[in-house]
């Protein structure tokens, strides 16, 4: 590991607030979503830090973000890490980590200027919480996407619960549940049902989330969504108790297809061609871009 450090941590203050940003080949989005966490609106004298988790880059990812300049209310640090692994990247980001709230954040979302600080305050508690802020989607380049996108922003789970795909947030009593970061495919639902509905917020302030393009990325990254589950079921039987995902009736089914017959017909078609051995993919991580 390589840590670099963009501004000067020379008698820095501890933050009150960490973000932790995995990225793996991501130089083409990482100045923007570290402009973005630069604007934010944090209280006066609020200290934060941003560790951007460079792993197994073979692009200017780390170059990207040791170039972008920080107000002085942020840290940023750059740890060059060889491997190319998100769990291991995350467990040395938690290793040098020193805030009390943690953010974990795709390095291909931005964050509204109010988000951070809403977190920050409701984390601010000495029981166990998670948190998350209110996702909106990206412009899709292609007509697929937007119409898949569009119908699964509409499902109750995604509109109503607390899902944290992109970013997600805990404060350290929540974090001490677990040691190391597991090796699995879903390290957001793993961290998400590590918590009780009861102990999960959701924050009105948004963040933009960009969804995979193409019948064929959808297809491959719903099959990984599915064996991510599948995985935390078979080893992690017990978090499936803080499962909320709610069933959906077939009166609320059928309301949803009247509303966006074409965005049902996408979604219904992907659902199908996941159980396609056409769409199946070597790879553990799978982007779509």
């Amino acid at each position: 590991m390589s840590p670099t450090t963009a501004a000067s941590a020379t008698a820095a203050p501890r933050p009150e607030v960490s973000v932790l940003i995995p990225a793996h080949n991501e130089a083409d989005y990482i100045a923007d979503c570290l402009a973005a966490l630069f604007a934010s609106e944090l209280p006066p004298e609020m200290k934060g830090e941003i560790l951007v988790l460079a792993n197994g880059c073979s692009d200017a990812t780390a170059r990207v973000a040791a170039a972008q300049i920080p107000p002085l209310h942020w840290q940023l640090r750059i740890l060059d890490l060889a491997e190319g692994n998100k769990l291991k990247a995350l467990n040395a980001g938690d290793a040098e980590a020193r805030a009390a709230v943690l953010i974990y954040l795709d390095a291909d979302v931005t964050v509204d200027p109010s988000l951070i600080g809403q977190i920050t305050k409701a984390l601010d508690l000495p029981q166990p919480r998670y948190a998350s802020g209110t996702p909106q989607l990206a412009p899709a380049r292609s007509a697929v996407t937007r119409a898949y996108g569009g119908f699964w922003m509409r499902l109750p789970f995604v509109r109503n619960g607390t899902p944290g795909f992109g970013l997600f947030a805990m404060n350290r009593a929540g974090r001490d549940r677990w040691q190391t970061w597991p090796d699995i495919i879903a390290d957001d639902t793993f961290a998400r049902l590590s918590f009780a509905p009861a102990e999960r917020v959701k924050l009105p302030a948004c963040y933009t989330w960009p969804m995979v393009e193409g019948f064929r990325n959808l297809t491959r990254v719903r099959r990984r969504q599915n064996a991510g589950v599948a995985e935390l079921a078979k080893k992690y039987p017990q978090l499936l108790e803080n499962d909320d995902k709610p069933a959906l009736p077939l009166s609320q089914l059928l309301g949803l297809l009247l509303q966006d017959p074409l965005g049902f017909a996408t979604y219904a078609l992907v659902s199908l061609a996941v159980k396609s051995p056409l769409f199946a993919s070597e790879q553990r991580w799978t982007r779509g871009r």
